[in-house]
């Protein structure tokens, strides 16, 4: 059973409708990447699926449990944690603080002292950082704590949405590392990327989205080296 999965979803803004249909299951254990064009519902699925738009249509199962209309806050109590696009800190705030309101869920919150040296561990600069406002960070260490804020939440499924957006691509690489690490950590995730020659190198499984819905999926290796597929959905 997946541990994640989308079936039909439609959802979208007031009048406007994005999603037609959408579907994608998570294995767990496993990085998923959501690769596909400008526009055509990336970030919308990640929200709905994290409950920040309502779907119209569809269902949203996370561990075999039907979460649907489950608000936002309460999905992430359950361990389903979303980095959104944008990084969205609290830049007035040290890194440490932001860490601290990352671990807002109730399971977080017996783990803290765990997960606080799990994420050091991994982002080491951001221990060197830790009293520093978040405003006085470089754009690659928002990310690194973007994306440390959401594993001070204990999730069990990490959903990061625009992981290399505006940064240069030694940065990117480490990012992506560190990915790999969390992952043969046991964690599972879904990384929306615009970067889809990383996604698709990084991650096992990969969905392409087109026109709100998946037009297709597959193992990563496999959508990275279909000639048809690089040139007719990935723009390679």
């Amino acid at each position: 059973m997946p541990i994640l999965e989308v079936r039909d979803v439609e959802s979208g803004y007031a009048d406007v409708q994005i999603l037609w249909g959408a579907s994608l299951f998570l294995e767990e254990g496993r990085i998923t990447s959501l690769v596909g064009g400008n526009g055509v519902g990336k970030t919308t699925l990640l929200r709905t699926v994290m409950g920040l738009v309502k779907p119209q249509a569809g269902k949203v199962f996370f561990n075999g449990q039907d979460v649907s209309k489950v608000s936002a806050h309460k999905k992430a109590e359950m361990g389903l944690i979303l980095v959104p696009e944008g990084r969205q800190l609290f830049v007035q705030m040290s890194v440490e603080e932001n860490l601290e309101m990352g671990a807002a869920p109730a399971r977080a919150k017996a783990r803290y002292d765990y997960n606080l040296e799990r994420v050091y561990e991994i982002f080491p600069r951001l221990k060197e950082r830790r009293d520093q406002k978040a405003s006085t960070l470089s754009g690659g260490e928002q990310q690194m704590l973007a994306v440390a804020r959401g594993l001070m939440a204990d999730p069990i499924v990490l959903m990061i949405d625009e992981l290399s957006l505006g940064l240069a691509p030694v940065l990117v690489l480490g990012l992506f590392q560190s990915l790999q690490k969390l992952k043969d950590e046991g964690l599972t995730l879904l990384l929306v990327e615009q970067n889809v020659q990383m996604a698709l190198a990084v991650s096992d499984y990969g969905f392409v989205l087109a026109h709100g819905k998946v037009d297709l999926h597959g193992p990563s290796r496999e959508l990275s080296g279909d000639e048809h597929v690089r040139e007719a959905y990935l723009g390679i």
